[in-house]
């Protein structure tokens, strides 16, 4: 009787260790990547011209990517407590902290040269400006093909398949 006992007891210890190391994980999984309320994945802009991604949600992971570019777009794609995991137009993934996110939408013009931008959302409309690949605008409103964005002084619309920071079935008013 005392070997049964004692193969039981290592069983028991076995297991109770095997449920201590899962039952963390399971609840990490189920409740510190609930997001805010607000959906997930969604678009917001960076609040600072200098912004440390960094591997992990926390000051203690190692910084993988300073950003310097203030209003630059970026994908809120996860949550955990106060850090926000990210995605950048080229795909880049880290971790920052919410307080240097900003709600405001911004986009980027994705194109291999000028992008005209037009008076209405046509384009037999009046050109308004050409807006240069890379170019970092407001985006003040979107319907079905076009999105309404300001930069430096100028407002009008352009084609939404050349701008990163909206989503294509996305609808701004």
């Amino acid at each position: 009787m005392p070997c049964k006992r004692i193969e039981f007891q290592m069983f028991f210890l076995v297991l109770v260790s095997a449920m201590t190391f899962l039952v963390p994980k399971v609840s990490i999984a189920q409740n510190a990547f609930s997001n805010t309320g607000l959906p997930l994945p969604r678009f917001v802009s960076l609040a600072s011209d200098k912004v440390y991604m960094r591997s992990g949600p926390g000051t203690k992971y190692p910084v993988l990517w300073e950003f310097k570019r203030k209003n630059y777009p970026v994908e809120i794609i996860m949550e955990f407590d106060i850090w926000r995991k990210i995605r950048s137009e080229d795909g880049t993934e880290g971790w920052v902290h919410k307080s240097l996110l900003s709600g405001r939408r911004f986009v980027t013009v994705q194109a291999d040269d000028l992008v005209p931008l037009h008076r209405k959302p046509d384009e037999a409309s009046r050109l308004m400006a050409y807006i240069e690949p890379g170019a970092i605008a407001s985006l003040d409103e979107c319907q079905a093909l076009w999105c309404k964005i300001s930069s430096q002084g100028y407002e009008g619309w352009i084609q939404r398949k050349f701008l990163w920071g909206v989503y294509d079935t996305e609808i701004l008013n």
